[in-house]
């Protein structure tokens, strides 16, 4: 009986925060087949089949298409950091205009970020301009202490502060962060849009380019990291960040430490039966597709196509951070990425937290949520540096 009025309540709240935001648009369906010229041709009698053919020769092959050439412009940069809000609800604009304020009037103090043109570029100029706030630990006492550092990627819609108080956590720890904006989002994102809405869209080419592009930036931090000494890297990705993650690690061995909060093993899955994405499965609906035809659409960006490239790192470790009312990533999806692990032998570790996606942000489970986190990242580093 309890276990009922609880679930009740879960999925009546997590439904209340799923819905809060009215500025969703629904958007008519595009193939996108110019995002991906270089994967495949175009019949134009068959778009569904030629994007399905155009994700099974990315899956075939995946490492190149992953593969990037080092950017050269890498530079720090200060500037007031800015909230770059994704909602249009009064309580979140009021607090970007006080924070705005409070800049002009020098009340807060400049921010560290990283700045570089993304090796995969876009019709989006903006976009292209890869920003990560640098928190950087301080200077270890021990000179021989290995240098350590970590990309944290929020959840998709993110403001540009979400996710800053892990890397706060990490300084504590000795583990610099660098707080990556994936693209289309806050300073990255287009000023035709509010909310971050072309790194998942109903243009399909888009959307997959847009996770190329994540993991192209994410990988391309690393050897910026490495040009500064550090030889111990992580990553840690939120719902969509934890997909980004997920495919960084994947194609990219230096990642030793991955902290994925939240996961699933189909990007189209997620996209069809997700509650943050009715909007984007209204738009295929509407285009005469099915949860199958969206499925194939995506396979090039569905972790369940890689385990095999992630599995080739013996040594790394791994948390998997699920919930068990999650109307976003549903349970049955996470559950299938720790059946994939085990089946492959990938060392992990599971931890379930008793709530929604989207209450996951809540108090109290916002700080279980950041006890399983930060209890990982700071053993998981510690091992690294024991282990010589």
């Amino acid at each position: 009986m309890f276990k009922k009025l609880y679930s009740d309540w879960m999925y009546a709240w997590e439904t209340r925060l799923t819905t809060a935001d009215t500025n969703r648009i629904v958007r008519p369906l595009e193939w996108g087949f110019d995002w991906l010229a270089e994967w495949g041709t175009h019949v134009e009698e068959d778009p569904l089949g030629s994007m399905k053919a155009i994700n099974g020769h990315i899956v075939a092959n995946a490492e190149e298409f992953f593969s990037y050439q080092t950017p050269t412009d890498f530079r720090l940069e200060k500037r007031h950091p800015q909230l770059f809000p994704t909602n249009v609800r009064p309580e979140t604009l009021a607090k970007d205009a006080l924070w705005k304020a409070n800049a002009e009037e020098g009340l807060i103090e400049e921010a560290e970020f990283l700045r570089f043109t993304s090796a995969v570029r876009t019709k989006y100029p903006e976009n292209d301009q890869v920003n990560a706030r640098w928190y950087p630990a301080p200077k270890h006492q021990d000179p021989k202490r290995p240098k350590q550092a970590i990309i944290v990627m929020p959840q998709w819609n993110a403001d540009a502060f979400s996710h800053n108080v892990l890397c706060d956590l990490f300084n504590k720890f000795g583990v610099s962060a660098l707080r990556l904006s994936k693209p289309y989002h806050d300073i990255r994102r287009p000023a035709e849009l509010e909310r971050s809405d072309y790194a998942v869209s109903s243009n399909i080419g888009r959307t997959i380019e847009a996770v190329r592009q994540a993991v192209v930036d994410v990988r391309s931090c690393i050897d910026w990291l490495q040009s500064q000494g550090y030889t111990h890297f992580g990553v840690l990705g939120t719902s969509l960040g934890s997909e980004y993650a997920f495919l960084s690690a994947a194609f990219d061995e230096r990642l030793k430490v991955c902290a994925f909060n939240h996961a699933s093993t189909s990007f189209g899955d997620v996209v069809w039966q997700g509650q943050s994405t009715r909007h984007v499965r209204a738009a295929f609906e509407e285009a005469g597709m099915s949860r199958e035809d969206v499925r194939a659409c995506f396979e090039a960006i569905s972790p369940k196509n890689y385990m095999e490239q992630f599995a080739r790192v013996k040594d790394r470790q791994t948390l998997v951070v699920y919930a068990t009312y999650d109307l976003t990533f549903p349970l049955e999806f996470s559950l299938e990425v720790l059946r994939s692990f085990e089946q492959r032998g990938i060392p992990h570790t599971p931890k379930v937290l008793p709530c929604g996606h989207y209450v996951v942000g809540e108090k109290p489970y916002a700080w279980l949520d950041g006890w399983y986190l930060g209890t990982f990242v700071y053993r998981a580093f510690k091992r690294l540096r024991t282990a010589g």
